[in-house]
């Protein structure tokens, strides 16, 4: 059985702050650097930062070889007592955190030691590295300084000069991946660019299904809907990976955002392509009414993508083209990073089938709840993956 080691350390500029883990795996026999992730989540706690750290470093080793042991050393004496069973975990945002890392592999092959920070200084660099790169708004990237590791820190002994050699040739050559994001996009590709969309929050007009865009009343939040963007806010601040909030400028996305980035230590900023569609004429009515009123309209637009609403309104095909314009400019300003859209039904759904491919059709058999989430990432090779759809697991 092959034997890793596992340093991992998280900081927070701020409790919370911007804050980042950084995390490094060796093999235990020689102490060569196997594999180093880092990664910038935007404002969390340390405490936080330190579990995700934790978790990319076994992640890491589980890509390694999953038959491995791992002995996992941090500087952390929260997370260490409370990953052995020692301490119990109370703090809501951490326990989900502990309940994954134990899941990576089977706890038996996984044992834990308290290290002072001084002998975390590896981890410690990546995780500062990871957040001074967030503070430029870039994505983390190896720094290409990693020195050879002390024998004595890394826990090898009477190594040969081979070994050594060995060590060092594999130093060099070793391509530093960051395992927290698995997928099956190459490695090479970088980190994506992670547009985590958010509908936004319940209106008068939405318990009704009232055809409601950006050509109507343009309604405020209801008394749910704000507290839906609260229960958003807390499930998005646990996280820890949202680096900056984009809203339509309607006002019920504005007001859900700013719900958020106000929890997050966030400014929002404003992207009118993200806006609903216009419905025209149909407006404030139910479906019912618009089939009762224009039944010849409804089934033409039923029918076909390039048909507008009655009076003025927007086909999904004139919808789906501005939304691409909108998503190819969000992906390049936010390359490598993850950002939070509030917007609304047709743009999330567009977002969605855009990313799969499919046919135009296949908005109306998607389901997207008020406040649910969905996520697409986007690589530098133009491929899309859909990670979420409809989640509303914080609502309940």
């Amino acid at each position: 059985m092959r034997e890793f080691i596992v340093e991992a350390d998280g900081g927070s500029r701020g409790n919370p702050g911007p804050a980042g883990y950084g995390a490094v795996v060796r093999d235990a026999a020689t102490g060569q650097t196997l594999a180093e992730a880092a990664e910038y989540l935007g404002v969390a706690t340390n405490n936080v930062a330190e579990y995700r750290g934790l978790l990319a470093g076994l992640r890491a080793a589980r890509a390694l070889d999953p038959e491995a042991a791992v002995h996992v050393r941090m500087d952390s004496k929260l997370v260490v007592e409370q990953m052995t069973g020692r301490w119990k975990i109370k703090h809501p945002d951490l326990k989900p955190l502990a309940t994954e890392a134990a899941r990576v592999l089977p706890p038996e092959r996984v044992t834990y030691e308290w290290i002072p920070r001084e002998r975390n200084k590896h981890a410690d660099r990546l995780a500062n590295e990871a957040m001074d790169a967030g503070a430029r708004g870039e994505a983390w990237s190896p720094s290409g300084s990693t020195a050879e590791p002390e024998a004595e820190e890394a826990g090898a002994v009477n190594r040969s000069e081979d070994a050594v050699r060995a060590d060092r040739d594999a130093q060099a050559a070793r391509t530093v991946s960051t395992p927290s994001s698995p997928g099956w996009a190459p490695a090479d590709l970088g980190a994506p660019a992670t547009l985590v969309l958010l509908r936004h929050g319940e209106t008068p007009l939405t318990p009704q299904k009232r055809f409601s865009g950006s050509g109507g009343s343009d309604p405020s939040l209801s008394a749910i809907g704000r507290e839906q963007a609260e229960k958003a806010a807390a499930a998005l601040a646990r996280r820890g990976t949202i680096q900056a909030v984009v809203s339509s400028p309607l006002a019920r996305t504005r007001e859900t955002a700013g719900v958020i980035a106000a929890r997050l230590g966030l400014e929002v900023a404003v992207e009118d392509g993200l806006r609903e569609t216009d419905f025209g004429a149909w407006e404030g009515l139910t479906f019912a009414e618009v089939q009762e009123r224009y039944p010849d309209d409804l089934n033409a637009w039923l029918a076909s993508p390039d048909v507008a609403p009655t009076g003025g309104g927007e086909s999904f095909t004139t919808t789906a083209a501005r939304i691409a314009a909108t998503r190819d400019k969000l992906v390049a300003a936010y390359a490598g990073r993850t950002v939070l859209l509030v917007t609304h039904v047709t743009p999330i759904k567009t977002f969605v089938r855009l990313a799969l491919g499919a046919p135009p059709e296949s908005l109306f058999r998607m389901e997207l709840s008020a406040a649910s989430l969905s996520v697409v990432a986007y690589y530098a090779d133009g491929n899309a993956s859909v990670r979420l759809l409809n989640d509303t697991s914080h609502l309940r």
